[in-house]
């Protein structure tokens, strides 16, 4: 089976062959003529075209009174011209063929009830007709290596290799006005504008295949498709340092983000945890992200976090060892070998560790001696060389110092040379080397935290696990039950009894609990428990019990049950009037004196979905705000790590007289909400507090679970990261030959992938490839391997061995409707019905998915191929690419 190298369905907007600017204009301050005079002055090397029936040229460029009177169809059109005239024109592109607009025109989304049913109008043609469109509102894109500038910003951008999308045209302009004096090039910078058709995830994937990128810069205010941006930065991280801003982190600048681009803000917290899971990184602050950018192009890739210092003031290496300590960052432990040897170069007082004080008249052959022997020390991952001006120091010869031993080292080298008037020059040296100079340790710092992070964050990326735990199989069903019976009479809140079932039927330890509707009822469960006992309060109407004097703990007796009783309703009747009160909920004393007080449960994004959380409990919990974030699906591994990014984890050790706490029923109980938001899309929030663990376990004490009703859709939709879908791995036992496991392919099975490719022989790989390579580049292996389960499909067939023998995939076309496939087999199992094993569970998973055409692109040579799928009921027809290529479709 071979596949066509498709023209990337997002090429005409960025690289376009030929473009209309319409309301192209020579008015003065004009946005029309400013995008005319940008698209002049940046040399672009297509035909341009400006439309506007009020001009016959503009700057001297014959103009046209509308998109059907030009000589030919404009791969790009600009549209700047008022709101209410787009929709006709989007209509116009589609009728012309065009296939990609940037709408430039502010007026729709942001704009109130008018704009929205403009910007609705701009949708339907657009979506009629096939065409993609940036915007609006949005300040329009750059892709310098084409001499594109289709933008109102003034001043341009230089060619480089950073990749900027930005839902903020200011930030765009900020970033150029940096860029610019600073030598620093982009390869492409996209302004999103309202995002009403292209978002992040689209754009992102577009970067991670475009050769001329090598790192991706993201502004962000807000996220329309979760799942899809999810994955795109999954995808880009793997092959692309990332880097992005997300504002909005709290009330004020939510609201503000909001009415900007109208896009959906959520919680804070949960983005947090959705950036954990892509291998991104995140900073705070348009500073941090120009300082990112900067060692960004000068190709400061850090393989480690452990960071030298060496430095020429005690106080300054003390400065940035704090701010690395803040930052989680670990100071390299210096080897005995590095010790020995600055002890030869550096006099007696130096500081003989970690930072390396050169003491103040250090000159630069003692910088050259301390950076050759950090750089060449296998615990150092990085160097910041910091200098303060002093009377008897050359700061540019300690620079060019600082130059000579970065050339001859791979790690990376950042320099804080603080002061201004002295150490300008040196400054300016160190940039012009690539090397990124600073003039206050703490961003120096930050720029190295950030950009190791990736180090760290790949460990994340990596984990793809299934919706359920290896643990006891739950009960799904029965939960299902429970929960569809509240939603069928009308309630969204479950009783904690219901809760607490539940938690039961997905095997979470709960302390098990009991209505009682009179004090009858609670007296006689009271006694059928065994004293002391538990008494709260029942109410669908109260989320905090001890709001209301909700509780009575330690109740020893009937008359105390009796008593509690008659105070508990009459409490919450006086402080909650109108609330439902059914009455109470009785359960035993969990007597664990020694136990820990801890909350577990669900929050749901308005964009990400469902999230685990985790963190201190009791009635302090608001007060505390301790609480670790994570996206569903979790394994272990991501469990512990959530744990430990909590406060309250110090407490699960011993402490003081208190033996450790139960790690693995903890992790076992998050293991367990993370299947309950995988399983159950009903479930609108789930507070699980205390959740009390010791020595001997974890119990849930109290619970609460609030509904919603979910609608009808595909499995795992609500959710922003697909659970790796182990319901459609499969053994296969051919006649004599070994088992064969089939299953989805995961992102660690790049490298078998990349050695089953090698392994084919030339003509193998020709019809897969339509091209002679011999192994998969590493921006194809990502793309064949970390790929988003819910729209792509790829199952690898494995021996016992774990070799690859084959693997089949389809990747669906933008329409939502079609997807293209590919199939190629190992030389050795080739007639052995593996192929057709493979092509049937594909199949089979893109019908479940409701695709609707399956097409592949087979070479006319390759007579077996064009045979086996007219066998699976393919039909056949001439390629667009002519003779040589026969293109096959199947109707699902």
């Amino acid at each position: 089976m071979s596949t066509v190298p498709e023209r990337h369905y997002l090429s005409p907007l960025f690289e376009p062959e030929s473009m209309a600017i319409v309301g192209a204009s020579e008015n003065p301050g004009s946005v029309g003529a400013v995008l005319m005079q940008n698209m002049r002055e940046a040399g672009y090397r297509g035909a341009l075209y400006p439309v506007n029936p009020k001009h016959r040229s503009v700057f001297g460029v014959p103009c046209h009174a509308s998109l059907a009177a030009l000589p030919q169809r404009p791969e790009l059109v600009v549209i700047a011209t008022p709101a209410q005239t787009v929709p006709g024109l989007i209509d116009e592109c589609g009728q012309r063929g065009v296939r990609a607009a940037a709408v430039i025109s502010a007026g729709f989304g942001e704009a109130g009830a008018a704009g929205v049913e403009l910007q609705r109008a701009l949708l339907e043609n657009a979506r009629r007709h096939g065409v993609r469109v940036l915007g609006p509102n949005c300040l329009g894109l750059m892709r310098p290596s084409l001499g594109l500038d289709a933008t109102f910003a003034h001043g341009g951008a230089l060619e480089g290799s950073l990749g900027l999308i930005s839902q903020s045209g200011a930030v765009c302009t900020a970033m150029l006005d940096w860029a610019r004096p600073a030598g620093v090039g982009f390869s492409s910078v996209v302004s999103l504008g309202a995002s009403a058709d292209l978002d992040f995830g689209e754009l992102i994937d577009y970067l991670v295949e475009d050769a001329r990128t090598a790192h991706i810069l993201l502004y962000i205010e807000g996220i329309r498709d979760a799942r899809r941006f999810v994955s795109a930065l999954r995808a880009a991280a793997r092959v692309k340092p990332v880097i992005l801003m997300k504002v909005g982190r709290h009330p004020a600048g939510s609201r503000a983000a909001v009415s900007h681009t109208g896009a959906i803000v959520g919680l804070d917290d949960v983005f947090d945890a959705a950036v954990r899971r892509t291998g991104v990184v995140r900073v705070d602050s348009l500073g941090a992200m120009v300082a990112a950018a900067q060692a960004l192009a000068a190709r400061i890739r850090p393989q480690g976090e452990r960071l030298a210092i060496v430095t020429n003031g005690g106080g300054p290496g003390v400065m940035a060892a704090d701010r690395a300590a803040d930052l989680r960052l670990p100071l390299a432990e210096l080897s005995a070998a590095t010790i020995a040897s600055l002890k030869e170069a550096l006099p007696a007082s130096w500081s003989h560790g970690n930072p390396v004080d050169l003491i103040g008249d250090a000159d630069a052959a003692r910088y050259s001696a301390a950076m050759r022997a950090c750089l060449a020390d296998e615990n150092v991952d990085g160097v910041l060389a910091m200098l303060t001006p002093q009377a008897m120091t050359d700061a540019e010869a300690a620079a060019r110092a600082v130059i000579d031993e970065a050339k001859k080292s791979e790690k990376p080298v950042l320099a804080c040379w603080m002061g201004e008037a002295q150490t300008a020059g040196a400054r300016r040296l160190l940039a012009e080397a690539g090397i990124p100079a600073f003039r206050t340790p703490d961003p120096a710092v930050e720029t190295f935290a950030h950009l190791s992070a990736f180090y760290r964050n790949q460990r994340a990326l990596l984990r793809t696990p299934g919706p359920l735990s290896k643990l006891a199989a739950p009960d799904p069903a029965a939960a299902r039950a429970l929960i569809g019976a509240a939603l069928a009479e009308g309630r969204t809140v479950l009783s904690e009894t219901e809760s607490k079932d539940v938690l039961e039927a997905f095997r979470i330890p709960v302390a098990k609990s009991a209505r009682a509707a009179t004090e009858e009822d609670a007296v006689r469960l009271a006694d059928a428990a065994g004293y002391p006992v538990a008494l709260k309060i029942d109410s669908p109407d109260i989320t905090h019990k001890s709001d209301v004097n909700g509780v009575r703990l330690d109740v020893a007796d009937a008359k105390g049950v009796r008593e509690g009783y008659r105070a508990i309703l009459a409490d919450a009747a006086r402080l909650r009037p109108g609330a439902r009160l059914k009455g109470v909920v009785v359960e035993p004393m969990v007597g664990r004196h020694r136990a820990r007080e801890l909350m577990a449960g669900l929050v749901r994004d308005p964009v990400f979905g469902p999230a685990v959380v985790f963190g201190a409990g009791g009635t302090a919990i608001e007060v505390l705000r301790d609480r670790a974030v994570a996206l569903p699906p979790l394994d272990a591994f991501l469990v512990a790590d959530m744990i430990r990014g909590t406060r309250v984890a110090k407490m699960l050790g011993a402490f003081r007289n208190l033996a450790p706490a139960d790690m693995k029923a903890i992790e076992s109980v998050l293991l367990r909400v993370s299947e309950i938001a995988c399983e159950l899309p009903e479930i609108a929030e789930l507070d699980v507090n205390p959740l009390l663990a010791d020595e001997r376990g974890a119990v849930a004490v109290d619970a609460r679970i609030a509904l919603r009703a979910a609608p009808q859709a595909r499995r795992f939709a609500h959710l922003a990261i697909h659970p790796y879908p182990a319901e459609y791995i499969r053994e296969w036992q051919p006649a004599g030959l070994p088992r064969v496991t089939l299953r989805p392919i995961r992102p660690e099975d790049a490298d078998i992938e990349k050695a089953f490719v090698r392994s084919l022989s030339p003509e193998s790989r020709y019809f897969r490839f339509m091209d002679t390579v011999k192994e998969l580049a590493p921006a194809l292996l990502v793309r064949f391997t970390q790929i988003d389960y819910d729209r792509d499909m790829a199952l690898i067939a494995v021996e016992e061995s774990g070799a690859a023998i084959g693997i089949c995939r389809y990747a669906t076309n933008p329409d939502g409707e079609s997807c293209e496939f590919a199939l190629v087999v190992a030389d050795a199992w080739k007639r052995r019905g593996l192929g057709r094993r493979l092509m049937r569970s594909l199949i089979e998973v893109a019908r479940e998915r409701g695709l609707k055409t399956m097409i592949g692109h087979v070479l006319a040579e390759n007579h077996a191929m064009l045979a086996f799928c007219a066998s699976l009921g393919f039909v056949l027809s001439t390629g667009r690419e002519g003779p040589t290529v026969r293109r096959a479709t199947l109707a699902l």
